[in-house]
C-alpha cells in the first residue's frame, strides 16, 4: 500500500507538470521574430479585423503602397489583458477605423509586425507592447513611459 502513494504522487505530478508546457511553449521573445532595425510606420492603415487572443492578440490593416496596391498587415500586440489595462479594448478599434500603426517588421519579411504604437483615429495614441520586456528596442529604451501599468 506505501508503495502506490508515491508512484500515483509521482505520476500526478508528471501530468502537472506536463500540463502548462504547450502554452508556454508558444510565447516567445521580441527578437525571435521581429527586427529592430526594420520599423514599419503605417500613416493610414484601415482596420480589417481585431483578434482579442492570447498569448498576443493581433491587428489586421490594410495599407495602401505609393504604387496604389494594398497589402493586408498583421500587427502583433500584447495579451487581451495586457491591452485591456492600457485601456485597450475590444470595442475601441472597429472595423474600417483609420489608424497609425508603429511598429518592427517580422525577420522573414512577410506582412506581419511587432505594433509599438498606435494612434487612433482621435489622435488618442496607445501602447501595444506586451508588459515583460520581451526586448523590443521601444518598449527597453523608452524614456519616461511606465510600460508596467
Amino acid at each position: 500500500m506505501r508503495a502506490k502513494l508515491p508512484v500515483g504522487a509521482a505520476v500526478a505530478s508528471a501530468i502537472a507538470l506536463l500540463v502548462p508546457a504547450s502554452p508556454l511553449q508558444a510565447h516567445h521573445a521580441f527578437a525571435a521574430e521581429f527586427d529592430e532595425k526594420r520599423p514599419v510606420h503605417f500613416l493610414d492603415a484601415t482596420v480589417t479585423k481585431v483578434e482579442f487572443i492570447n498569448p498576443h492578440s493581433w491587428i489586421h490593416v490594410d495599407v495602401k503602397q505609393p504604387d496604389g496596391t494594398v497589402e493586408n498587415w498583421a500587427i502583433e500586440a500584447g495579451s487581451p489583458n495586457i491591452l485591456m489595462r492600457r485601456g485597450i479594448t475590444r470595442y475601441t478599434l472597429k472595423v474600417g477605423d483609420k489608424i497609425v500603426v508603429d511598429g518592427y517588421q517580422s525577420k522573414d519579411g512577410t506582412h506581419r509586425a511587432n505594433g509599438r504604437d498606435l494612434t487612433l483615429p482621435n489622435g488618442q495614441k496607445l501602447f501595444l507592447g506586451s508588459q515583460e520586456n520581451t526586448g523590443a528596442p521601444y518598449e527597453v529604451q523608452r524614456p519616461g513611459v511606465d510600460t508596467q501599468k
